[in-house]
């Protein structure tokens, strides 16, 4: 499957990410707000059935940047996981705006609350912003060193992400190639490009270019819940 987004790429999100680009000192918001799906446990006939969590720790695609969040694909994996009565809940930790750098900021945090499979969606901010791509790796290595020291059993899905070619071909190329490595290193589920079949696609995305609309956040869903059930059936 091609991962790379569309030979023409949309001039609205060349021009969005060279905003971005030139804005390498914005404040970041590390303030997350955690947004749960299902109860924490149901009683069931006598029995107490415990749900395992999915934490979806990332940036504004995880957050739903102008959707519902309803509508964000955090919210729709858990539809499908409710759909087959799987005791899984999931946690939206995506936070609009976020680095690598802000969600290791926050990782101690997050892992207070047991964590069982986590979705890491981080990395878009860094290179549109221009971040070496050695910083980047180095903040997900430790984000992924940190949560399997918390809990040893936990699985981790990393999801890739690209950038768009103006960005120049050896920053480009370095960015995509960090995702496979840090998921070939780590022993890691990986979504090569969470983006898949959606950037870089007009009627997909916001007016920005950059972010889904609720049509582009069910297709990212299935991409994620691709990888994702097998890593569910492994750990019910």
């Amino acid at each position: 499957m091609r991962t790379s987004f569309p030979k023409h790429f949309p001039a609205a999100l060349l021009i969005a990410v060279t905003l971005f680009s030139s804005c390498k000192k914005a404040p970041e918001n590390t303030t997350a707000t955690i947004e749960t799906s299902a109860p924490a446990a149901t009683q069931n006939s006598d029995q107490t059935t415990s749900f395992k969590n999915i934490l979806f720790l990332g940036n504004s695609i995880t957050a739903g940047f102008g959707v519902e969040l309803s509508e964000a694909f955090p919210a729709l994996i858990q539809q499908k996981i409710d759909s087959l009565k799987l005791p899984f809940k999931s946690i939206n930790a995506g936070v609009s705006g976020e680095t690598s750098a802000g969600g290791l900021r926050r990782i101690d945090w997050l892992l207070k609350e047991k964590i069982d499979i986590m979705v890491l969606e981080l990395g878009a901010n860094d290179g549109l912003r221009g971040v070496p791509v050695e910083d980047t790796r180095k903040n997900l290595q430790a984000i992924i060193d940190r949560t399997k020291s918390t809990y040893p059993d936990v699985k981790i899905i990393l999801a890739g992400m690209q950038l768009p070619p103006n960005l120049g071909q050896k920053y480009t190329a370095d960015f995509k190639n960090m995702y496979s490595d840090l998921a070939q290193k780590n022993g890691l589920a990986f979504i090569p490009f969470i983006l898949e079949k959606v950037g870089g696609v007009v009627k997909l995305n916001q007016q920005d270019g950059i972010h889904p609309t609720a049509e582009g956040h069910r297709i990212v869903a299935e991409n994620v819940w691709a990888i994702l059930k097998p890593v569910l059936d492994a750990v019910k």
